[in-house]
Order: structure tokens, then sequence, then C-alpha cells
């Protein structure tokens, strides 16, 4: 597991992904998001502007990745 940290209330889901570098760019961040390729806590999610909040969980390609605040 990996632990993502940031310093606001939030961050989306397609900048989780692109911030952990389990994707190169938004826009393909964009394509396996809605391709049902990623879990959120679980459960497959399509809107990659899913606000990920402390504690959250995404999961891609066997990695997982967890938010943090500060």
């Amino acid at each position: 597991m990996q632990i993502i940290t940031i310093d606001t209330e939030f961050i989306r889901l397609d900048a989780l992904l692109k911030l952990a570098g389990a994707v190169e760019t938004g826009g393909h961040a964009k394509i396996v998001v809605q391709n049902g390729e990623v879990l959120v806590n679980g459960q497959v999610c399509t809107m990659r502007g899913k606000k990920m909040r402390n504690g959250d969980q995404a999961e891609f390609e066997g990695e997982t990745f967890e938010v943090k605040n500060l």
C-alpha cells in the first residue's frame, strides 16, 4: 500500500492516480477510471472527479493507494 499525503480536504481520483505515479497523464487516468479499472474503497468507480478524502483507498493494477491528510 502506498500512502498519498495531501494538505487539502480532498483530492480528485484522477489527480490521485497521477500523483501516485499509477498513470503518466491525466488523460490516461480518465480512460482507466471510465473503463472501470479502478476500485475506490473496494467498489468499481467510474467517476474521475470522485473526491478522495482522508482514509479513502483507490486500487489500480494490483496497487493500493490510501489518502492521508497532513
